[in-house]
């Protein structure tokens, strides 16, 4: 199946760049370069592509609001670029519904990596990495958890969100549960659906926000 991809960016070198990099993978055909966030969310209405390369600092529309206008009206997965290497955009752009982070000095085959496991219904985002910087975000004042949002799952699926957020592969929560990995896989879908999360990073936000693991714990 070919993965088509809208990228955004008022740089238009970069832009470019990106696109040829991307267009000459057998499997991956970029179906518009934009250059404002706003012409970003009117490209994925019109085209519905499976992935979107936003930049953060964009005209218009930068690309933390458009992430955030296209996770909300369409099934498009968006990863963020940018050149500022900083934690508050990591922040910002999980929440608005991002599933990865780049930096643009990203090297051409991370790129296309980074294309396909967003495309595939993964997080760009080791789980590792997803656990430090949700930990540093939430250990922020927060608004009261809403610990009733669990209430859907069943106990291993709140085990599984609990093992989630504390950063666990699919591997190393098959060894906490002992379980097989294919079972694990069911709880994460089960729990991803019922909370209406897109991905692993999301749930990782979940966990922390809903008091499930207090910032800095180790559940």
């Amino acid at each position: 199946m070919t993965i088509r991809v809208v990228v955004a960016d008022d740089q238009e070198l970069v832009r470019s760049g990106f696109a040829l990099i991307l267009d000459v993978q057998p499997d991956i055909e970029v179906v518009a370069e934009v250059g404002d966030g706003a012409q970003a969310v009117d490209a994925v209405r019109r085209l519905a592509p499976d992935v979107a390369l936003l930049d953060i600092r964009m005209p218009h529309l930068d690309g933390i609001e458009a992430c955030r206008a296209i996770s909300a009206a369409s099934a498009c997965r968006t990863v963020m670029l940018t050149t500022f290497d900083s934690d508050e955009y990591v922040y910002e752009a999980l929440h608005a519904g991002a599933s990865g982070f780049l930096l643009k000095d990203v090297r051409r085959d991370d790129l296309v990596h980074a294309v396909r496991v967003v495309a595939a219904g993964d997080a760009l985002l080791a789980p590792s990495v997803a656990r430090r910087l949700i930990a540093e975000y939430t250990s922020r004042p927060a608004a009261p958890a809403r610990s009733d949002r669990l209430d859907a799952l069943t106990a291993r699926e709140r085990e599984t969100l609990l093992l989630l957020g504390r950063g666990l592969s699919n591997a190393e929560i098959a060894a906490e549960l002992t379980v097989s990995e294919h079972t694990v896989k069911t709880h994460v879908g089960n729990v991803l659906a019922k909370l209406g999360l897109r991905d692993r990073v999301q749930a990782v936000i979940c966990a922390y926000e809903t008091g499930l693991i207090s910032a800095g714990s180790s559940a």
